[in-house]
């Protein structure tokens, strides 16, 4: 599988950055797409959730389920166990720049389990990636300023 990787910087802090991305129930609010998540397993403590997704590509809805381990407020890191998409890994990578100010990196693989001719494929998750992430930075910033 081939990664993407995008970068913004968020005008919030680390820790606001990172409840905003483990806020899984309210995916659905910010992030484009996403029609449902529900969470089926928590242990917050030691940072593990298992989490399905409902993905709304216009003609029918995908749904993947998640399992995600962190290391708060660092990093979460995320893998598929199960859905209609074959395989999905990937990273958020949290970097505090100063009180306040967040450099966010999420890199992630995907393979949809159907062929795809390479340079669409590409292009549609480095624009999907990327706006995910831009995202989650209107998300955090809203929480921040709240």
């Amino acid at each position: 599988m081939e990664s993407q990787t995008h970068t913004e910087v968020v005008d919030a802090p680390i820790d606001v950055c990172f409840a905003a991305v483990t806020d899984f129930e309210r995916y659905p609010e910010w992030f484009s797409g996403i029609s449902e998540a529900e969470v089926l397993s928590a242990n917050v403590e030691a940072g593990l959730w298992t989490v399905r997704y409902g993905l709304n590509m216009i003609v029918k809805t995908i749904t993947y389920t998640l399992e995600y381990e962190s290391v708060p407020p660092n990093t979460l890191t995320w893998r598929s166990i199960d859905g209609d998409i074959r395989a999905i890994e990937g990273s958020y990578r949290f970097v505090e720049l100063e009180p306040g100010l967040t450099e966010a990196t999420c890199t992630q693989s995907v393979d949809v389990g159907f062929w795809i001719p390479g340079p669409l494929k590409r292009t549609f998750e480095k624009s999907a990636l990327g706006d995910s992430v831009r995202e989650l930075k209107t998300a955090a910033e809203a929480r921040a300023h709240a």
